[in-house]
């Protein structure tokens, strides 16, 4: 919702009695015409534009890609400035490999002679070979249920150890002749994955009664308000990436080099092995509990390209910033999980006018935000700006931005939210004067800020409009709120007061915010002062209601579409 009003008015030069003088609007009006001829000769074309967004996201992409980048990691066998010899694949094209699957609660795995640790072991697997298996296509599937021990049901971990070895050798290093370092290739992976379960403590403030369950109370009471669960989904490939590139150690670009494992001692690589588990779904993953007897668990092999593994590992890759704390990740993973459902779900030619859709909206946002403070810099006189809009505008956004927050929605809203908080402060400063008061100060110690109406918005009519418009308004909205206020209050459960009143302010916005500016546009149909970042963000919109037509976060539309 873009709340600045805008007013139309046609404006006629009178003298300082009241009588038209037309010399003297001759000569202002010549005079009046010039910066506008000159603005309209010094405004930029499409091309202009075009090549201005173009050159910020190629600044934006250089930024970031160079903090993205890691430090090179020094080869110590290597002497100083001596060139860094291209390596190879351990394992060469068709290379006879057998599979070596254990399950174990330890991460380090040791009990190779416990068969009954030993989940799956295939022979005879050939490395690069995309014809064999029970399909045709390279692949080879195994089930089997695991049995539970009291301290996985407990919280505990689950490890999976794969070992690849050349055909006749064995992972065990014990056994002397039959395990060579060279020929064996390992990977280690929990299973279980630890997540969150926040327990919202909502209520009926009047009556103090809850729809929620007395079970998930109880826990709520025990565990405390976050409680970090166990959990597991049946599904896992393992992917052997045919690939014989000549990696170089210390110049593999991220975050390929967190899986590119060279030998110390030669100097070349071992095939990668990468766990995918990227079409698992969050909502797939059901808690471990002492109800529980055995889990199912099936493993599936095969191989998988560099492209594609580098889809793979480009989407699952983590950023380094960790100050964001595990919050963010989850999600993330939420996030991610609405592309993936988009991906299965959506018909191909609605996903892709969704993203068309998509990328014009995020175009238009940004062209909104640039031609807003533009706008807003360049502005001389408020003729036909509404002052009160403004200061409704900041009173909305801060609403809208302790709504999200006590929701704890996601971080990249929460940034862009508060962006366009800033904005609408900065406003305040073009629509009044803004000063210190150091004479009344505040408990005597703290300056007192003093808001004045500029002379430009005094001296015109557009005050009287402006003050006509929300006193008119008021008599609408304000039974309207006493009215939803009530409703939330009898009929919703909040977590507290606080969150009454914010739940309260923010549906209330939602629904009648976006009338604040009817009564004036249908009194002045201002479509001659209306700057152009209202036309685009009306086009943002637009396309964020399009957008409605796959699967988005709830929370974070919400906030678009008031925004």
């Amino acid at each position: 919702l873009y709340s600045n009003c805008v007013y139309h008015k046609c404006s006629v030069q009178v003298s300082s009695n009241g009588a038209a003088a037309s010399g003297q609007v001759a000569q202002i009006g010549a005079t009046a015409q010039d910066p506008q001829q000159q603005q309209q000769q010094q405004q930029p074309n499409a091309w202009q534009v075009i090549k201005g967004v173009l050159f910020r996201i190629f600044i934006i992409w250089a930024i970031s890609s160079w903090f993205r980048r890691g430090p090179s990691t020094p080869d110590p066998n290597t002497p100083a400035g001596a060139p860094r010899v291209p390596s190879r694949n351990l394992f060469p094209k068709d290379t006879l490999m057998d599979l070596y699957v254990y399950i174990s609660e330890n991460e380090i795995f040791t009990d190779f002679n416990n068969t009954e640790v030993l989940f799956w072991y295939q022979q005879d697997l050939v490395y690069g070979d995309w014809t064999t298996g029970e399909s045709g296509d390279g692949c080879y599937e195994h089930y089997l249920e695991l049995g539970l021990s009291e301290s996985v049901k407990q919280n505990g971990s689950i490890y999976i150890h794969i070992y690849f070895t050349k055909s006749g050798f064995h992972p065990d290093p014990k056994r002397k002749g039959q395990y060579r370092r060279l020929s064996t290739v390992h990977a280690t992976r929990m299973l279980n994955k630890y997540k969150r379960r926040k327990f919202l403590k909502t209520k009926n403030l009047l009556t103090g009664e809850t729809e929620a369950d007395p079970e998930m109370i109880k826990r709520a009471e025990s565990h405390g308000p976050v409680e970090i669960i166990s959990h597991w989904h049946p599904n896992l490939t393992i992917n052997m990436v045919d690939d014989h590139t000549a990696w170089v150690k210390g110049s593999v670009p991220p975050p390929l080099d967190q899986h590119v494992k060279f030998d110390a001692v030669s100097g070349d690589y071992y095939p990668i092995v990468y766990f995918n588990d990227y079409w698992n779904l969050q909502k797939d993953y059901y808690p471990i509990n002492e109800t529980l007897q055995n889990l199912p668990l099936r493993l599936t092999y095969c191989p998988l390209s560099l492209w594609r593994w580098q889809l793979y590992a480009a989407q699952s890759a983590r950023s380094p910033w960790n100050f964001l704390g595990e919050d963010t990740y989850e999600q993330s993973d939420e996030d991610q999980d609405s592309v993936k459902v988009a991906l299965l779900e959506t018909n191909p030619y609605l996903l892709g006018l969704t993203i068309v859709v998509s990328i014009v909206h995020s175009i238009f946002e940004f062209l909104a935000f640039k031609n807003d403070i533009q706008f807003w810099n360049s502005r001389q006189s408020l003729e036909g700006l509404s002052v009160r809009s403004i200061i409704f505008g900041v009173f909305q956004s801060l609403v809208v931005l302790l709504y999200i927050l006590d929701n704890e929605t996601n971080f990249v809203v929460q940034v862009s939210v508060f962006i366009g908080l800033l904005i609408d402060f900065w406003k305040i400063t073009k629509v009044m004067d803004v000063r210190l008061d150091r004479e009344n100060r505040i408990a005597g110690i703290v300056p007192r800020l003093t808001f004045k109406d500029k002379s430009t918005y005094v001296e015109s009519s557009t005050k009287i409009y402006d003050d006509m418009a929300f006193k008119y308004l008021s008599w609408l909205l304000y039974p309207l709120f006493g009215c939803y206020a009530v409703y939330s209050l009898l009929y919703v459960e909040h977590k507290g007061w606080y969150s009454w009143v914010l739940s309260m302010l923010y549906g209330f916005l939602l629904t009648f915010g976006k009338y604040n500016c009817t009564f004036v546009m249908a009194r002045w149909k201002g479509a001659d002062y209306t700057p152009r970042q209202r036309t685009e963000h009306t086009v943002s919109a637009t396309c964020s209601s399009g957008a409605r037509c796959v699967n988005v976060p709830p929370i974070s539309l919400r906030c678009v579409t008031v925004c």
